[in-house]
């Protein structure tokens, strides 16, 4: 089954916890505190795999959970790190955040690896927190959650070159007769209903070559199996655009090329814009003579005639496409006009938090610096309780309150935490 588009969820792991230890060793006064850090959590990390050819396994994962780094120890001991989790995808992967939109990663070559979701950092242990004013510190932190997003994983195969065309025109047939492939070949419209590769060999050279599904007029709309498969031919070096010459179906070949050229140009300015040569197909027909000639007289394309029947051009094709293919550069192959979106900037203009006054005495506290700050603390101790709202301060957090009414005792929410509002304390 080819499966070319997955959502699926990963969070990454946890962070181990940090430890709270004093050294307790006969003999050896003050020894101190020696709680170790907890180990960082593991990464989620996509690796492309030539070997693969379908999403098909990422379809049944649905959920993808990270391992948790191990808790510190006494005697300063480091938790150990969880181990990241490796999961293969086909190579020509995209890597989208559904929430933004944003690219993550553009998988293009065997055995290139990008981390989708990384492991929460390790809590701190409290020889950490030992300082000059804080000998005997008893505060560590909670390991950071990992990393979790939802994913929109698009393969789209990466081929020399693309057959496009109307059902029905051939393409299937032309692609088994210079290739080893074996694809569906029947005479009904949308026999081929996921795409087909090929490698074709031509003398001692040889190039891949992709059978794409039928495309009609509204594809790029998405009628008919519309822009699903039009997504492959973005990644394709040269586009052929296969015509049944004979126009046995009914279609006129002069109307059919514009609405193919129409509807790639509508779906991808970019796409439109590649090298392209016209396969006239079914050249055995009656009238196949008569309607390429009055083809060549309306258009002035590179033009290859075949016939998968009889065998003709079939050579010549193999070793045209390759000529072409040769005079193509190799620069921005890979890249879509949406990579303008690859990088995901970080504001720095904007504060990591928002405050919402509930009602007369209650504020709500949110932002994901904020909330991460929250489930790092643990509050087991004042030492503790008062690390977290100097945080709070450091952030301007209390500023605002102030700026927003908060009076003492007044109640402040930060996720299913409450805390009482006191604008004297002393930090």
């Amino acid at each position: 089954m080819f499966i070319d588009e997955v959502l699926l969820k990963v969070e990454a792991g946890k962070g181990g916890d940090g430890c709270s230890s004093f050294r307790h060793e006969k003999f050896i006064e003050m020894g101190g505190p020696d709680g170790g850090n907890g180990g960082k959590g593991g990464d989620i990390i996509f690796v492309a795999d030539e070997g693969l050819k379908t999403l098909l396994d990422l379809r049944y994962m649905k959920h993808v959970k990270g391992n948790k780094g191990r808790n510190g120890q006494g005697a300063n001991k480091t938790g150990e790190s969880g181990e990241d989790t490796y999961i293969k995808v086909p190579v020509g992967t995209t890597v989208k955040d559904e929430e933004t939109g944003l690219i993550i990663c553009d998988l293009t070559r065997h055995l290139e690896e990008a981390i989708v979701a990384k492991g929460g950092r390790g809590g701190k242990g409290n020889a950490a927190f030992k300082s000059n004013k804080t000998k005997a510190p008893t505060t560590s932190e909670y390991g950071e959650p990992g990393e979790a997003r939802t994913l929109k994983i698009e393969l789209k195969l990466l081929a020399d070159v693309g057959l496009v065309g109307f059902p029905s025109v051939g393409k299937s047939s032309l692609i088994s007769r210079i290739s080893a492939a074996k694809p569906k070949i029947a005479d009904y419209h949308f026999t081929t209903l996921s795409p087909n590769l090929g490698v074709v060999s031509a003398g001692s050279s040889s190039y891949v070559i992709a059978d794409l599904p039928g495309i009609i007029e509204g594809a790029s709309e998405g009628i008919g199996l519309g822009d699903k498969f039009l997504k492959h031919a973005s990644r394709c070096k040269v586009i052929a655009y296969v015509l049944d010459m004979s126009e046995v179906e009914g279609r006129d070949v002069l109307e059919e090329y514009e609405i193919l050229k129409r509807e790639v140009k509508n779906y991808s300015e970019k796409l439109s814009r590649k090298k392209s040569i016209v396969i006239a197909n079914k050249m055995d027909m009656p009238a196949s003579l008569e309607n390429l000639k009055k083809f060549k007289e309306a258009y002035n394309e590179e033009i290859i005639e075949t016939s998968c029947v009889t065998g003709e051009g079939l050579d010549n094709l193999k070793f045209k496409l390759l000529e072409v293919l040769n005079k193509t550069e190799e620069e921005n192959v890979y890249e879509d006009e949406e990579m303008e979106n690859y990088v995901l900037y970080e504001f720095k203009n904007e504060k990591p938090y928002e405050i919402v006054k509930e009602n007369d005495h209650t504020y709500v506290l949110s932002g994901e610096k904020l909330e991460l700050l929250l489930k790092r603390t643990k509050f087991n101790s004042e030492e503790a309780e008062l690390r977290f709202a100097r945080k709070l301060k450091n952030l301007g957090v209390d500023e605002e309150l102030m700026h927003l009414g908060a009076k003492d005792g007044d109640t402040i929410r930060i996720l299913d935490y409450e805390f009482e509002y006191n604008e004297r304390l002393n930090y």
